[in-house]
Parts: structure tokens; C-alpha cells; sequence
């Protein structure tokens, strides 16, 4: 089916029967002219609103134009479907309904289904583009995986960078393969049963090549974000940059069948007005895929553990379907490292893991030393698929010094251990690509910006960063190579003994989640958390109102532990110590950091 987006009045280049449509938002120019393949120059006629637009017969789709604003500079669309050279370079007319889709059985998942692998493209395999995932496609679903998170893939520039540096919100990168590339890549997700989300970034723009702002009043002039003015969502001409942001959420979905989006940064979004843009975009993003017989779903990355971000707009809250919720991860790398550095310093008491685990949220309220006020709202009474946790991702192992792993700070037998507490949790569970098998390699901060000005800005304030850490040793430098090639995945490390144990035990879990009615995101009210043997075992209960029950007893220490476990009454479904799991295969419990997975018999 193809898109639902009027092409007789879409932003963007828009191929018809008779030839190509041109339109763009430009309040801020006098004339706009589009110029294609470097010589045919038309001007765009005026519109109400700013906007400028011109029908050309006889183009076809792989034309490249660039705008002429104000008959002085060559600018790209910013609603580019494709930059083939890059962010400064011409836009290129896409056929979006050339594409043969082969997925229309697939209508994606149920939010409580989701199971999510966060991925970078360009460091996921050695070819670094979309298709070359798809030969690891099996062996996700094979793990328990239903859905392929991808890093921000919005053009940047160069072909080294995490993504947030995206100016073409609307043009996969070129360098991982454009937009045939992804179209392959979620087709071939949706064959094997995969939903496909994007983490989308409308907080900020790039840096470089980012020349929106020549074109309307695209930012605000009163306020800022860590990386710079703030998105204009509110202010005079708003409309313009509310436009781009609903035409590009509703373009992911009927052009490219995104399944769900990543908000990145959420708090760093202003608007005051009646209808908050992520409102507007979650309803037009479901407009769309109802439309086409599917689901979308629109979750939220958020510091301020805001509960309004999930409850629907008639609640007065955002209408978003889930959040991450960093609490979990700080709460259990503290528990397990002993690190207090940064926002770690949060989350000294045992009570705020604890919390995380049962409720979603550990602040609800309190005062935080690391944000210097209070933070959090109740969470207690919502339910588990509203929030996402891990127990690592991008930010926290890229956001490191040194971009290190869990693996590499802590023993084997640890890593079973915070696994065993993220997926027992009623929360929707996130894995970072590779820590499933126990990836060594770091991930860390890279980029290629071509202004060398730009480059070393970035290395110095990388370094001014890693002061919260308390570090002051050396760190990679962004834009070298190797900093990106050497935070490429070894994916044959899955079938060495250890690192293979590791996997079975995430697969063993993730199918529990599924299958087992007392664990996944189910009935989050009846979860219970207590402490035993002066806090150094953990046990987490889960139940359903039908009577099904499981109970996990983790071990938090290097010693053994005793266990209050009453044998006859439970079977044993998990032994993260079991030689199957690359344990030892003790006979006793509690051994260090052993965790048992019970089941009630009946």
C-alpha cells in the first residue's frame, strides 16, 4: 500500500505520474529556486504560510536538486529523502512506492511483547550498513528478541557517529546504505517476526550541515539545550518545525513501516502549547499506522521520571506508551560495582534497587544530589510495559570514560546475576547489542565531522565531560578511526564456552518471560521485593491472581549464603550457576552471586 502522505502537499521532493513536486517551508527567504542536476533552474512559487512549492514534468526518481535561497545560496531539502554525498551535498528524488514490501502480515507486537536490542548500525558488523544485519537477524529471534531498536540513522555527517549529530531528519545515511538499504533491512525484520523502531532525535539538530534555520524559524530564541537552541515548538512560526516533525514521524511509518520510535531526550523538548508536539506526534504516528493495519508504538527517553509522560492526554499526561527508566540500571551498577561517580552518587541505599525493580521509578520525589532537587512522581500504580529498562545501553557504556562494558568491570558470574534482576523485573527488557554473549569490545564515543573546528570542539569538550566521572587519564579521541573500528562487535566470540553459556541463560530467560504467566510485564502490582541475610540475598516474587508464582533468590555477595527456600514446596527453573549457564554446577545455594529462579508447585 503505498503512502497515505498527500503528495500534492507533503514537504519534500514528491515523484507523481507526470513528473516531480517541490515543496518547501521557507518563511525566512524572499525567493527559493531549485536547481537539478546542477543546471535546470525553476523558482518555486510563493504560498500562504511560507511555504514554496513548483511541479516539474519529465523528472524521474534519482534527479538531484538543491534549493537556491534568495539566489545566493545552494542549500539541501530539508526534507531530503536521500544525500547520497552526504549532508551538504544535493537530495535525491526517492520513489517511496517502488519498493516491493513482502511483509503484510505483519502488524507488529503488543506493547507487553517487547523484547528490544539496541543496535548501532556502522559498528554492528564490519561492512557497517543496514543489509549486512540481516544474516544476525536469526540469531535474535532465536534468542527471544521481537524487536530491533536501531541508534539514530537521521544523515550525519562523515560515516563515524552514534547518530545525535543528524541534521536530514528525513534521509537514512547514506554510508549504511540509504534508503533501499533500510527498506530491506525491516522487510527482512518483519519476515522473521521482528518489529523495527527508530531512536529519533527531535530535541536538537547536528551541528554541521544542519542550515534549517536559513530556511524558517526552526529553533527558539529563548531557549537552550545542551547542544544548542532548543527546537521552536512553541513559538512565533512554530508551525513550521511542528510540520517537519509530524510529516517525518508519519513518513517513518507509511514509507519505511516503522514499527515504534525512540524519543531521544525528551526533557529537552519545550513546548507550552495547548497540545504538546509529542502528543500530536504519537497521535499521528498511530493515525498512521492504523491506516495501514498496524501498530505503532512511541516510547520516551526522559531523566525526570514524570509519570504524566504515560498517562493519556484526557489524564492530562503526554499519551506516550512507555519510558526508559535509568533508575533500574543506576540502582543495580552501583549495587554491583560500588561506583559513585556522576549520577551514581544517587543511589547508595539498597531500597532504591529494590524500588526500581517493583515500582519502575526509585525517585518518586526525594531530593537528588546528582540533579540538585527533587525528581520523580509516583509510579507504583502503572504498569509494567510503560517502562523500559536495561542493564546496559548506549549512554551508559558509550558515556563512560573508557566506553567499557559490565563484563569487563565485574566477574562472570555478575553478569548472570543482573540479567537474572533485569528480566525477572515487570519491566520491558533492553539489551545492548552484544551484551547477550558477553561483548568485550568497548563502545565508545566516536564521530567524523568534516570542519576540523568542529572536531576539536568535540574532543575538548569530550574531555571537560569526563571530569564528572572523576577521570583524568586519557581518552580516545572521537574522531579518530580506531576509536570507531575498535567498538566494532566480535561476533565470534558467541560460540567460545563462556561467552556461550551467557547466551543460552539471556535465551532461557527471555522465553520465560514469554511463556511463564507469573513473569514479563504482567500483573507489576503483585511483584514483591524483600531482603534476607542482612540484605545480601535478594528475593523477588512475582504472582498472578490465578495463584501462579515464582520467586527469585539472588545472591548480592562473594560468599555463600543460606537460603530460606523450602525445597519440597519449589522447583527450581533457572540455576544461573547450572554448568549449561557456564557455572560451576555446585549442588548447594547459595553460592556467590548464584541466582535461583523458582516456580510454586501445585
Amino acid at each position: 500500500m503505498g503512502s497515505s502522505l498527500d503528495r500534492m502537499s507533503a514537504l519534500g521532493a514528491s515523484l507523481l505520474a507526470n513528473g516531480v513536486t517541490f515543496r518547501v517551508w521557507a518563511p525566512r527567504c524572499r525567493s527559493v529556486d531549485v536547481v537539478v542536476d546542477g543546471r535546470a533552474i525553476e523558482a518555486l512559487v510563493p504560498r500562504d504560510g511560507g511555504v514554496f512549492d513548483v511541479m516539474l514534468e519529465g523528472l524521474a526518481e534519482g534527479a538531484r536538486y538543491k534549493y537556491r535561497l534568495d539566489a545566493t545560496r545552494y542549500r539541501p531539502d530539508p526534507a531530503s529523502r536521500f544525500q547520497p554525498e552526504g549532508v551538504h551535498g544535493p537530495s535525491v528524488v526517492v520513489d517511496p512506492n517502488r519498493f516491493v514490501w513482502t511483509d503484510q502480515e505483519f502488524a507488529g507486537h503488543a506493547l507487553g511483547e517487547l523484547a528490544f536490542y539496541e543496535a548501532h548500525v556502522g559498528t554492528f558488523t564490519p561492512p557497517g550498513t543496514f543489509e549486512a544485519i540481516i544474516p544476525h537477524l536469526a540469531r535474535l529471534v532465536e534468542l527471544g528478541i521481537t524487536a530491533l531498536e536501531l541508534m539514530p540513522i537521521a544523515e550525519f555527517p562523515g560515516s563515524r557517529n552514534w547518530g545525535y549529530d543528524g541534521v536530514h531528519l528525513w534521509a537514512p545515511q547514506s554510508t549504511y546504505g540509504g534508503p533501499r538499504g533500510l527498506r530491506r533491512l525491516i522487510d527482512a525484520c518483519h519476515a522473521r517476526g521482528l518489529s523495527v523502531f527508530l531512536d529519533v532525535v527531535y530535541n536538537h539538530l547536528g551541528p554541521e550541515g544542519n542550515y534549517l534555520a536559513e530556511f524558517g524559524p526552526y529553533f527558539s530564541d529563548r531557549t537552550q539545550t545542551a547542544w544548542g537552541p532548543a527546537v521552536n515548538y512553541d513559538g512565533t512560526g512554530a508551525e513550521g518545525a511542528r510540520r517537519h516533525v509530524i510529516e517525518n514521524g508519519r513518513m517513518w511509518v507509511s514509507e519505511f513501516h516503522i514499527d515504534g520510535f525512540r524519543l531521544d531526550a525528551i526533557h529537552a523538548i519545550h513546548d507550552t502549547s495547548p497540545v504538546h508536539i509529542l502528543t500530536e506526534f504519537a497521535d499521528a504516528v498511530r493515525g498512521e499506522a492504523a491506516r495501514l493495519g498496524r501498530r505503532v508504538h512511541v516510547i520516551a527517553e526522559s531523566h525526570d521520571n514524570d509519570r504524566r509522560i504515560v498517562l493519556p492526554s484526557s489524564a492530562g499526561g503526554l499519551g506516550l506508551d512507555a519510558v526508559w527508566s535509568d533508575d533500574f540500571h543506576h540502582a543495580l551498577h552501583r549495587q554491583l560495582t560500588a561506583e559513585t561517580m556522576s549520577y551514581y552518587v544517587d543511589f547508595g541505599s539498597e531500597q532504591h534497587l529494590d524500588r526500581a525493580i517493583a515500582e519502575g521509578f526509585a525517585y518518586q520525589g526525594e531530593p537528588s544530589e546528582y540533579f540538585k532537587r527533587p525528581r520523580g512522581t509516583p509510579s507504583a500504580d502503572l504498569a509494567g510495559e510503560h517502562f523500559v529498562i536495561c542493564l546496559q545501553n548506549h549512554d551508559q557504556v558509550g558515556n563512560r570514560p573508557l566506553g567499557d562494558r559490565i563484563g569487563t568491570l565485574v566477574p562472570f558470574e555478575v553478569v548472570k546475576l543482573a540479567a537474572s534482576l533485569m528480566f525477572v523485573t515487570p519491566s520491558i527488557p533492553l539489551l545492548f547489542m552484544g551484551e547477550e554473549y558477553g561483548e568485550t569490545a568497548r563502545f565508545q564515543f566516536f564521530s567524523s565531522f568534516l570542519d576540523k573546528n568542529l572536531a576539536e570542539a568535540v574532543r575538548k569538550g569530550r574531555t571537560e565531560e569526563m571530569r564528572r566521572w572523576d577521570w583524568s587519564g586519557p581518552i580516545s579521541d572521537p574522531n579518530a578511526p580506531n576509536t570507531f573500528v575498535s567498538s566494532r562487535l566480535n561476533h565470534s566470540l558467541a560460540g567460545a564456552p563462556r561467552h556461550r553459556g551467557l547466551r543460552e541463560y539471556y535465551r532461557r530467560w527471555l522465553a520465560l518471560r514469554r511463556t511463564h504467566p507469573a513473569l514479563g510485564t504482567r500483573h507489576k502490582e503483585l511483584t514483591r521485593v524483600t531482603r534476607e541475610a542482612e540484605g545480601a540475598v535478594l528475593v523477588v516474587t512475582r504472582a498472578t491472581p490465578d495463584g501462579d508464582e515464582v520467586k527469585l533468590v539472588a545472591n548480592l555477595t562473594s560468599k555463600t549464603q543460606p537460603s530460606s527456600v523450602d525445597a519440597p514446596t519449589w522447583r527450581v527453573l533457572i540455576d544461573s550457576d547450572a554448568e549449561s549457564f557456564s557455572g560451576s554446577g555446585a549442588a548447594v545455594p547459595l553460592a556467590p552471586y548464584q541466582c535461583l529462579l523458582y516456580e510454586a508447585r501445585r
